[in-house]
């Protein structure tokens, strides 16, 4: 199953299906590329809808270089733990948005994520139990204002900007998901990332394992587990999309004021 938020034509806010385009449960259809969305009966066309986020979390945590391509190409060391920082709830915007970039800046850069969403409140989780609190998968872009984030240890200004970090469309069961699905991105069709979650160097149980020996997650809570090589600035009016296998396909454009 793939779940998506919705608001609908007469303005109320639905949590229902993406179904592929013969209104079939879509397990293998690309969520976000066509089909429709379903609640209560009805069908939509996901043009005539506007697709929210699809969860609301109370935050977001974020692992730092957890690709060891991605840390070279950055010019730093792989971690010898999960590097984590925090998104607040300010970052979070949904697929077919326009994000306004902060103005003045000289790199802001997209770094496509495989996001895990928390299904239930949990503290001090082993490894061996981390999947069981795991509610699904859904597409996260890991906007980055460079220029500040440079010049600062916590990150706020680089990373924690409003709409810093678009996910969706969906939230698409594990069982959906390969251990070696892609995680792919491109900006105004030209791909720039391409690679899989078995490449990640801190496994997803093992996030959870560590990041819930620190703080608790809640339900809705969601992990962006890293990006791969290829992360690059983007300009006014490019659109950047993600896709991962198994959960469907993020839309996003961009403006600087």
């Amino acid at each position: 199953m793939k779940r998506v938020r919705f608001r609908d034509p007469s303005g109320s806010v639905r949590t229902g299906q993406w179904l592929d385009e013969d209104g079939n449960t879509a397990d293998t259809a690309t969520a976000g590329a066509g089909g429709l969305v379903a609640f209560g009966g009805e069908t939509y066309d996901p043009e005539s809808v506007e697709i929210l986020p699809p969860v609301e979390p109370s935050k977001i945590v974020c692992i730092g270089r957890n690709y060891a391509d991605h840390a070279d190409e950055m010019g730093s060391d792989v971690p010898d733990r999960p590097l984590l920082f925090l998104k607040p709830p300010n970052t979070v915007t949904s697929h077919g948005s326009t994000v306004s970039l902060p103005a003045g800046k000289d790199r802001i850069d997209y770094e496509a994520e495989l996001g895990v969403v928390i299904g239930q409140q949990c503290r001090n989780v082993e490894p061996e139990d981390a999947m069981a609190v795991v509610s699904g998968y859904t597409c996260v872009v890991d906007l980055s204002n460079r220029d500040d984030q440079r010049q600062e240890q916590n990150w706020v200004r680089g990373k924690a900007f409003d709409n810093a970090a678009p996910m969706g469309p969906v939230v698409a069961d594990t069982q959906h998901v390969p251990e070696d699905a892609s995680v792919e991105l491109w900006v105004n069709g030209e791909q720039r990332q391409s690679s899989s979650r078995d490449h990640l160097i801190f496994p997803i149980p093992e996030l959870i394992a560590e990041i819930t020996e620190h703080l608790t997650l809640e339900p809705g809570d969601v992990i962006a587990t890293g990006t791969p090589e290829g992360v690059g600035p983007l300009a006014d009016g490019d659109t950047v999309t993600v896709e991962i296998e198994g959960v469907g396909r993020l839309e996003h454009s961009v403006s600087v004021p």
